[in-house]
C-alpha cells in the first residue's frame, strides 16, 4: 500500500447545526491502490454545503468537513491509477465513489450518483464505515475516477462551481438533448442559473431568462440568454405562454408556482427540478393531460457527465461569476452566502505555499 503524504488534514468542520464551522483535524483512510490523495487548492461553497452544517435536510454526522466543488493537485497515486500522475490539477464534485460496474443499472447508464454502492463527498460513510469529509481543508482521498483533470485553458480558481454546479446544469441538458433552435427557460438566476444560461446558449437554444429582479437583465443577456421575462410583470409573463421546451427551475421556487410554469410550456415540453421547493407541490392534474408537459427532475453529474462538462466548458469558454476568499475567512463567506449577497459562487483559498 502506497504511503499518503498528509497522514493528519487539517479542515474546517461543522460541530452542530448552524453556519458555524470551526478547526478540526482527522486521520484520512489509508491510500487505496484505487485512490488518489489531492492537496487542496481551492473549495467552492454550494448551497448544499449550508443545508446540510445546518442539518436542514436530515441528520448531519458531525463532526462534519463540508465541501464538495474540489480543486487541487494530486500528490499521491494508489498502485493500480494509470490515469492520473502525481501534479496533475483535478477537480472532485459531489461524490467520491461508484461501482461503476457494467451490470449494476445506474453506472451502466452514467448514473452513478444513483449507483446503491455511492458514497458522496461528505455526510456519507464508505462501506468500512469511515466518514467521509469534504474541501474546507488541505487535503481530500478519493476514489481516483472520481478526481478529474481540470482542461489547461480553465483558470484553477474558477474550475471548482464547475464541479458542481455546472455539471448540475448540464447533465440534464446532456441527457434530454437541448440542440439548436430549442426554447429554454431558466427560473433563477443566481448560482445554478448562471452558468445554466451559459450552456443552453452553448447548446444552440434560444435562452429566457427569468428573475423578479430587473436589474439582472443585462447580464443575463450578456451571458446568452435572447429574452428576459420579468416576473414581477404580467405582460412579461404572459408573452411566453405555451412557448418553451424546457424550463430548468434553479431556484427554490414556492411549491405552488407551478401550475403557472406549465402554463409557458409548449406541448410535451420538460420541467426540470434542480432545486426543491419548500412543501408538498400541488398541481392540477388536468393541466397535464391537456398540455402533455411532463415535470421531472436531475440529481448531480457522475464521472462522464462531469468530464463532459468541463470539455465543453473549456471548448466554449464557460466560467462561472465568483467571489474570491481565504479559507481561513470561511464563516464569513458562509454568511455572505447565507446572506443571499453572494455574486454568483464564492470559492475558498488555501495558501498556495502550503507545506506537506
Amino acid at each position: 500500500m502506497v504511503e499518503g503524504k498528509i497522514n493528519e488534514i487539517h479542515g474546517w468542520a461543522a460541530k452542530q447545526p448552524g453556519l458555524k464551522v470551526e478547526p478540526w483535524s482527522y486521520t484520512p483512510r489509508p491510500v487505496g491502490e484505487n485512490d488518489v490523495e489531492i492537496q487542496i487548492e481551492y473549495s467552492g461553497i454550494c448551497g448544499s454545503d449550508l443545508h446540510t452544517i445546518k442539518a436542514d435536510w436530515g441528520t448531519a454526522l458531525y463532526p462534519l468537513i463540508v465541501g464538495h466543488e474540489i480543486v487541487g493537485k494530486v500528490i499521491t497515486k494508489g498502485e493500480k491509477v494509470a490515469h492520473l500522475n502525481e501534479g496533475d490539477l483535478v477537480g472532485v464534485g459531489a461524490q467520491v465513489f461508484g461501482c461503476l460496474q457494467d451490470d449494476c443499472n445506474a453506472c451502466s447508464r452514467d448514473l452513478d450518483p444513483h449507483c446503491p454502492k455511492k458514497v458522496f463527498t461528505y455526510n456519507a460513510k464508505y462501506a468500512d464505515g469511515q466518514q467521509a469529509h469534504g474541501g474546507y481543508a488541505n487535503a481530500v482521498r478519493v476514489n481516483a475516477n472520481y478526481a478529474i483533470k481540470i482542461p489547461a485553458n480553465i483558470d484553477p480558481v474558477y474550475a471548482p462551481p464547475l464541479m458542481c454546479a455546472g455539471a448540475t446544469v448540464f447533465a440534464p441538458m446532456l441527457r434530454k438533448g437541448v440542440k439548436k433552435g430549442d426554447k429554454v427557460g431558466v427560473v433563477g438566476i443566481g448560482g445554478l442559473g448562471h452558468l445554466a444560461i451559459q450552456y443552453a446558449s452553448a447548446l444552440g437554444a434560444e435562452v429566457y431568462a427569468f428573475s423578479h429582479s430587473p436589474n439582472k437583465r443585462d447580464q443575463c443577456l450578456e451571458l446568452g440568454a435572447s429574452h428576459f421575462i420579468d416576473t414581477s410583470n404580467q405582460e412579461d409573463v404572459d408573452s411566453v405562454k405555451r412557448t418553451l421546451n424546457y424550463l430548468f427551475i434553479t431556484s427554490n421556487s414556492q411549491s405552488n408556482q407551478y401550475n403557472e410554469y406549465i402554463s409557458w410550456m409548449d406541448f410535451e415540453g420538460q420541467i426540470v427540478l434542480l432545486a426543491i421547493p419548500k412543501g408538498q407541490m400541488s398541481f392540477k392534474a388536468g393541466e397535464f393531460i391537456q398540455t402533455e408537459v411532463a415535470i421531472t427532475g436531475s440529481l448531480i453529474g457522475g464521472v462522464n457527465v462531469l468530464k463532459k462538462t468541463l470539455e465543453f466548458s473549456a471548448e466554449h469558454q464557460i466560467l462561472p461569476t465568483i467571489e474570491r476568499f481565504p479559507m481561513e475567512k470561511v464563516n464569513e463567506a458562509l454568511e455572505h452566502v447565507d446572506s443571499g449577497k453572494a455574486r454568483y459562487r464564492v470559492v475558498l483559498e488555501n495558501p498556495q505555499s502550503s507545506n506537506l
